[in-house]
């Protein structure tokens, strides 16, 4: 396997203050990266030491580096800090600075949606064997059953919506055992589905009395659904039905009749409109550009117990994930993950959502790079974000600290290590505001913000 490589630090033509999340101009457009050499997994992480160490010399100033790397040239300046800096002796801490995995063959649940890119991928494309471990990634019919395997041991870790280890930390919808989420799989991804009976009812006051399905009770779709339509003047509770539905059952239930939409995780909404059944009413990066969806976690135990096996494996989905964010990458990573054992899906159908390239159901076909995106670093202003909605919703009833229980699950400090030893950026910070269909969401006052809404239990 190949993959697009960091920018050489010795080279005055390359940018390094370009991330996976930059919003420049020139990131937007894709220009940086096409012309960037192709490099194996090995090289490249060899060249995010260089770079690491590089950045360490120069600071924020890559303007500074580019000049001095022209005037005295690249391979002069490799040379001398090789004279100064074990920089072999550096990669090769960053390929074996863990011990030995405690355990090696892993059982890792997954939902067959494309959420999962990362969990998936990570097998056939080699991410679990680069790290020292024989992982088998297991599909799943459902979030019911990957919580109940995981709490049962079965798995060993899983793919999980980002609200789950908050709530099964907290016993809600389940018995209490603490849980860790060190790592986002996915941000954006979502949309909401309408069936084509509907085509003239766009504007959710017109959806009373409607059916939609939700992946799971603990998830951003039920959330972001309950969001949508109580800012549009509609009881989540009273005005419309909102069914638990597996995703992989989502089409089925739409072409019965059974649904009359859905707020999904994807593949199944662009399976709707290739099936000719649905067309897809607004992606959810458009009610909150850049929510997390999809994550990686597992028991705490996991990680105290095998700490050598949770250092590897966490390397290997931050690896992967960030892999996936390259959008050259999506054609490949597509083809990877559609066959049978995984998503069970046209490959037309996964390029769809991954290149941003679709049909809407509606006659257009549109051009959106970041309909899905893939960021490890788990925020804890929104894990606070979530906690909020479980309290306004009523699937907690008690007073919480937000701010504890989401530091306490959502593993900043671990993913951000990992990203840096692997030469990725990574935020300095952990809480910032997010905005939700126009309103700022201000971590620092979580009750405040619960007691904001006319509509809600909380």
């Amino acid at each position: 396997m190949t993959m697009k490589s960091l920018g050489d630090p010795f080279s005055e033509k390359n940018d390094l203050r370009h991330g996976a999340s930059c919003g420049c101009d020139t990131c937007k457009s894709g220009s940086h990266s096409s012309a960037a050499p192709v490099m194996s997994p090995e090289a490249m992480m060899e060249r995010a030491v260089e770079s690491a160490v590089v950045r360490s010399v120069f600071g924020h100033s890559d303007i500074g580096r580019r000049s001095f790397m022209g005037m005295m040239g690249g391979g002069t300046v490799a040379a001398a800090l090789a004279s100064v800096f074990p920089l072999d002796a550096a990669k090769a801490a960053i390929l074996d600075n863990l011990g030995t995995p405690e355990k090696t063959d892993l059982n890792i649940g997954f939902v067959p949606i494309t959420c999962a890119t990362p969990i998936i991928m990570a097998q056939p494309m080699g991410f679990y064997e680069r790290y020292g471990l024989n992982a088998s990634v297991i599909k799943t019919a459902g979030w019911a059953v990957a919580r109940d395997k995981s709490l049962s041991g079965e798995y060993d870790a899983s793919h999980m919506l980002t609200p789950m280890p908050l709530a099964m930390t907290l016993g809600a919808g389940s018995t209490a055992v603490p849980y860790i989420m060190p790592a986002v799989e996915n941000i954006n991804g979502q949309a909401i589905v309408l069936s084509n009976e509907h085509l003239d009812k766009r504007d959710p006051k017109q959806w009373k009395g409607f059916t939609f399905g939700v992946p799971f009770e603990y998830s951003m779709h039920n959330f972001l659904l309950r969001y949508y339509v109580a800012e549009h003047g509609l009881d989540p509770d009273v005005d419309i039905q909102i069914r638990v539905v597996p995703p992989p059952e989502m089409v089925a239930n739409l072409r019965a009749g059974n649904l009359d939409g859905y707020l999904s995780p994807d593949p199944f909404n662009q399976r709707a409109v290739w099936e000719g059944i649905g067309f897809i009413h607004i992606l959810t990066k458009e009610i909150w550009e850049g929510h997390p969806c999809c994550a990686f976690a597992a028991p705490l135990s996991f990680a105290t117990d095998m700490p050598n096996t949770y250092g590897a494996l966490l390397k290997a989905i931050i690896d992967a994930t960030q892999y996936a964010s390259n959008p050259d990458n999506r054609i490949e990573i597509s083809e990877a993950i559609a066959p049978t054992n995984y998503l069970n899906q046209p490959v037309e159908v996964i390029q769809q959502v991954l290149t941003g390239t679709y049909a809407d159901g509606l006659g257009a076909v549109q051009q959106v790079p970041n309909r899905i995106d893939f960021d490890p670093f788990p925020w804890h202003s929104m894990g606070v974000w979530i906690l909020t909605q479980m309290k306004r919703w009523g699937y907690i009833e008690n007073d919480i600290d937000y701010k504890a229980v989401a530091e306490q699950v959502y593993l900043a400090a671990d993913a951000k290590k990992v990203m840096n030893d692997l030469g990725y950026d990574a935020p300095d910070i952990t809480y910032k505001s997010h905005t939700i269909m126009g309103k700022t969401f201000d971590p620092a006052e979580p009750e405040a913000y619960v007691k904001s809404f006319a509509i809600g239990k909380g």
